[in-house]
Order: C-alpha cells, then sequence, then structure tokens
C-alpha cells in the first residue's frame, strides 16, 4: 500500500486560487453559524461583542445571533429602537452605562429571558416604568444607578424579578420609594440607595421599617443614605430613623380630643359674635357723637 502511494505522482504546492476558494467557504461557514457578520467599528470574539467608546449615537443594526455578551457602553446613544434584542436568545450581560439614554421602549426584554447583567448607570432614565423589565426573569443585577434625574420608580417596576440579587439605586434623585417596588424580590442580597434626595415623610415609614428588618441580610449602604427633608431631620442617615421618629404620624384623636376642639370652636365663635357686636356699638355712638357735635357748633 504504501508502494502504491508513493509512486503517484504529488499534485504540487496549492494554488493560490484555490486558498482564496478554501478561505471564501469557511468564510461562509463561520458567516452562517453566527448569523451575520460584526458590526463596524465593534469587536465580536467568543460570544462577545464590544462597541464600547466609539462614539457611537445609535446601536448598531445587526448582532451575530448568538451574542452573549453585549457592551454599548460609554457611547452617546440617546434611544435604543423597539424589539432590538429580539433576535439575540442567547444574551446574558447587556452593558449600556454611560450614554445619553432617556428612556427605554416598552417590551425591550420581552424575548431576552436569558439576560442576566443590565447596566443601565451614568445615563439621563427619569423613571423606571411598570413594564420596563417585563418578562426579563433571569435578571440577577441591575444598576440604575447615577441617573441625576431618575424620580421615580414604578411600584411594579421590579416585579417577577424571582431571582435579582444586586439593585443600585444610588445617585438618582429619588425623593420617594414604594415599599411595593421592593418586597417583592425575596432575592434580593445588595440594595444601593445612597446619594438621593430622600424626604424622610410619614409615607417614607413602610419601606424604612422593611428595610431595617432586611439590614442584616441585605448589604445596603446605609452610610450614605441621608435625609434631605422634612427640616428637622434634615441630614439624618435614613437608617437611623426609628419607630420614634415617626411617632406624629400615628397621632390619633380621642373623644375626649373631639369634644374639647368643638368646645373651643363654640367659644371662639361666641367671643366672635361679641367682638362684632361691641365693635358695633362703639360705631354707632361715635356716629352719634360725631353728628351731635356737628349740630352743637351750628
Amino acid at each position: 500500500m504504501g508502494d502504491t502511494w508513493s509512486q503517484l505522482p504529488w499534485p504540487g504546492p496549492p494554488q493560490p486560487a484555490v486558498l482564496l476558494v478554501s478561505l471564501l467557504l469557511a468564510a461562509g461557514v463561520m458567516h452562517s453559524d453566527a448569523g451575520t457578520s460584526c458590526p463596524v467599528l465593534c469587536t465580536c470574539h467568543n460570544q462577545v461583542v464590544d462597541c464600547s467608546s466609539q462614539r457611537l449615537f445609535s446601536v448598531p443594526p445587526d448582532l451575530p445571533m448568538d451574542t452573549r455578551n453585549l457592551s454599548l457602553a460609554h457611547n452617546r446613544i440617546a434611544t435604543v429602537p423597539p424589539g432590538y434584542l429580539t433576535c439575540y436568545m442567547e444574551l446574558r450581560v447587556l452593558d449600556l452605562h454611560n450614554n445619553s439614554l432617556i428612556e427605554l421602549p416598552p417590551g425591550l426584554f420581552l424575548h431576552a429571558k436569558r439576560l442576566a447583567h443590565l447596566d443601565l448607570s451614568y445615563n439621563n432614565l427619569s423613571h423606571v416604568p411598570a413594564d420596563m423589565f417585563q418578562e426579563a426573569h433571569g435578571l440577577v443585577h441591575i444598576d440604575l444607578s447615577h441617573n441625576p434625574w431618575l424620580r421615580r420608580v414604578h411600584p411594579q417596576a421590579f416585579q417577577g424579578l424571582m431571582q435579582l440579587r444586586d439593585l443600585d439605586l444610588s445617585y438618582g434623585g429619588l425623593a420617594f420609594l414604594s415599599l411595593e417596588a421592593l418586597e417583592g424580590l425575596p432575592g434580593l442580597v445588595t440594595l444601593q440607595i445612597g446619594g438621593n434626595p430622600w424626604v424622610c415623610g410619614c409615607t417614607m415609614e413602610p419601606l424604612l421599617k422593611w428595610l431595617r428588618n432586611r439590614i442584616q441580610r441585605c448589604t445596603s449602604d446605609s452610610q450614605l443614605a441621608e435625609c434631605r427633608g422634612p427640616p428637622e431631620v434634615e441630614g439624618a442617615p435614613l437608617f437611623s430613623l426609628t419607630e420614634e421618629s415617626f411617632k406624629a404620624c400615628h397621632l390619633t384623636l380621642t373623644l375626649d380630643d373631639y369634644l374639647f376642639i368643638a368646645f373651643v370652636g363654640f367659644v371662639v365663635s361666641i367671643a366672635s359674635v361679641a367682638t362684632n357686636f361691641l365693635l358695633g356699638i362703639t360705631a354707632n355712638c361715635c356716629h352719634r357723637w360725631s353728628k351731635a357735635s356737628e349740630e352743637e357748633e351750628i
């Protein structure tokens, strides 16, 4: 057998045209496996697509279909088109921090069921609506920090995120946060809420009571969370407030209190009537005296 092979003519070195065709065929196979080519200005390797720091004003239109990690950080992206993530079923990590996002389209994460890490920090988000993370039940980490215009988080913003462990809401513009927004997160381990202008009035008591009960098993930036109002607690650490701090919120009036208020009101009314009567008599006397004086002069 060896002698037979040795007697066959050697075909010679491969021709350049043959090499080119082979490379094109290999590229075609790679292209079909990935679903699409790597976007311009991005680098793609091992299901990681890095488009960070490219001064992009919009998201790249086409990504490899098997993308797992997508970084669009440090750009100037202001909007994300609806349905942008529909085709990327394998997406695990999405980094959009340090952009110019004002809001995200409803249902953006409807098909991103494997998404675990989401970074939206250092943007211009103003609110977190109820449907923002709809169907993204696999989320483990959400970073919404350093959104200075973030004023409102809907009570159902994080509904259904049973696996969420880390939530960062620090350094925004939040003055109030509903207890309902957090109490449905049984897996929450780390919560960052410092650097917000919290108004520690009566409406904040349910949330603070809930946080105090979880502080032992939930890491929090308790030293950075301070009250900006009302004036009597301005500058006080959020977690230093106790039930005594909200004592005035639970004052209730007894029957004696109501009777006393009614009596005072009655007395004030009588005094008012008497005062008006005396003022009327005094004015009438002054008028008569003035008129009598004028007649005597005549």
